[in-house]
C-alpha cells in the first residue's frame, strides 16, 4: 500500500523486481543507479555472494520529483533468485505496491521462469494480495544473446493475461528505464484511483440527510404469545400453592385443617362476578372472634430446656441479691 506522509508531504512507494536466479534483477538496479542523478538517488545496498548472486536483497531509493506538492519517493527492491531463499522473498514482498517480473529469454531457462512466476503468486496469496490487482510489468531480459525465444513464445508461457511487457538487455541498458517508467506510472495511477474512491466515500458519508446506521438497528423483541399459550406458560412457571398451613412445632394442628366443604367449592374466580365473590368472603371474615385464643400466635418451645436448678445472674451473685 502506498505510504503517504502528510506532515512531510511525501509519497513513498515500494517496487519489487522478481524473477529466477541470474535473470538480471540486480543488473537493472545497478544500471538505474549509474544513470540517475546523484541528488535524486540514494545509496545502492547490495548483499551478494562471491559468485555475484544476491544473498539477501538489493535496495535502491530514488526520488522522481514533486507531484501535486508531494515528494514522490520510490524504493526499488530485488529478491534472491535461489529457491532456498523463499523466506526472504516473502519478507521483501510485504507491503509491495508494484512488481517487475524479470524473465530470462533463453530457451533453457523457461522452466525456471514458470516456476518463479508460480512462486510469486503463492507468496502473494499468503499476504492476501492478488497478482491480477497489483501493477505488474514483464521484462524479457537478455534479448542481446543468440538463440533466445521469440516474444510470442514468451507471452504464451508467461503472459496469458496480456500485461505490459518490454524487451530488455540490462547490461546494455536497453528497456531498463522503459520498464521503470511504466511501473511507476501504474503505481501512481492505482494510488490516485484509491484516494479518489476514499474521498468519494467520505463525501457520501458527509452528505446532509444521510442515514447513520445504529450499532444495533433491530432491537430484540419478544414475540407476542396468544392468551392460551401465555396462560400455559404462567401455569408451568408459577410455584405450587401450599393448601395446608404450616403450624409452629408443638401447637394444636387441628385448627389448621382445611374445612371439608366451602361455599366457593366448584366455582372459580373467573366464573363468579366480583360483587358476589366479595359478598361471600365478607361474612366469613366478620364472623371471626378476635378473642379466640387459638388464633393468637404461640411461640415454639425451645429445643433444649434448662434444668430445675436455676443459676443466679451476674449482679445477683456479685451483690448478694436474693
Amino acid at each position: 500500500m502506498v505510504s503517504i506522509n502528510y506532515s512531510a508531504r511525501e509519497v513513498c512507494c515500494k517496487i519489487v523486481y522478481y524473477g529466477p536466479g541470474l535473470s538480471g534483477k540486480t543488473t537493472n538496479l545497478q544500471y538505474i543507479h549509474s544513470k540517475v542523478p546523484t541528488n535524486t538517488r540514494g545509496k545502492l545496498i547490495s548483499l551478494a555472494t562471491e559468485a555475484d548472486r544476491t544473498l539477501y536483497f538489493d535496495f535502491l531509493p530514488i526520488n522522481i520529483g514533486t507531484i501535486n506538492g508531494f515528494q514522490a519517493k520510490f524504493q526499488l527492491y530485488t529478491v534472491p533468485g535461489q529457491v532456498y531463499y523463499n523466506a526472504t522473498r516473502k519478507l521483501v514482498l510485504r507491503g509491495v505496491d508494484g512488481l517487475v517480473f524479470v524473465a530470462d529469454s533463453q530457451a533453457d531457462k523457461m522452466d525456471e521462469n514458470v516456476e518463479s512466476l508460480a512462486n510469486l503468486q503463492d507468496n502473494l496469496v499468503e499476504y492476501g494480495y492478488n497478482l491480477e490487482e497489483l501493477p505488474l510489468v514483464l521484462q524479457y531480459n537478455k534479448r542481446d544473446l543468440p538463440g533466445v525465444l521469440t516474444l510470442d513464445e514468451l507471452n504464451a508461457r508467461l503472459n496469458p493475461r496480456g500485461v505490459p511487457s518490454f524487451e530488455a538487455s540490462a547490461t546494455l541498458g536497453k528497456g531498463v528505464f522503459d520498464t521503470l517508467k511504466l511501473i511507476i506510472k501504474l503505481v501512481l495511477d492505482r494510488a490516485k484511483s484509491s484516494s479518489a474512491t476514499a474521498v468519494a466515500r467520505r463525501q457520501r458519508a458527509a452528505e446532509p440527510g444521510a442515514e447513520r446506521v445504529a450499532a444495533y438497528p433491530h432491537p430484540i423483541r419478544r414475540p407476542e404469545q396468544p392468551a392460551a399459550a401465555a396462560a400455559a406458560v404462567a401455569t408451568a412457571v408459577a410455584p405450587e400453592a401450599d393448601t395446608a398451613a404450616r403450624p409452629y412445632p408443638g401447637t394444636d394442628t387441628t385448627r389448621f385443617r382445611k374445612p371439608a366443604t366451602s361455599s366457593l367449592a366448584g366455582s372459580s374466580a373467573g366464573e363468579l362476578p366480583a360483587e358476589s365473590l366479595g359478598r361471600s368472603i365478607t361474612p366469613a371474615i366478620s364472623s371471626v372472634d378476635p378473642a379466640d385464643s387459638r388464633l393468637a400466635p404461640q411461640m415454639a418451645p425451645s429445643l433444649r430446656r434448662r434444668g430445675d436448678t436455676r443459676k443466679r445472674g451476674f449482679f445477683k451473685r456479685v451483690f448478694g441479691i436474693k
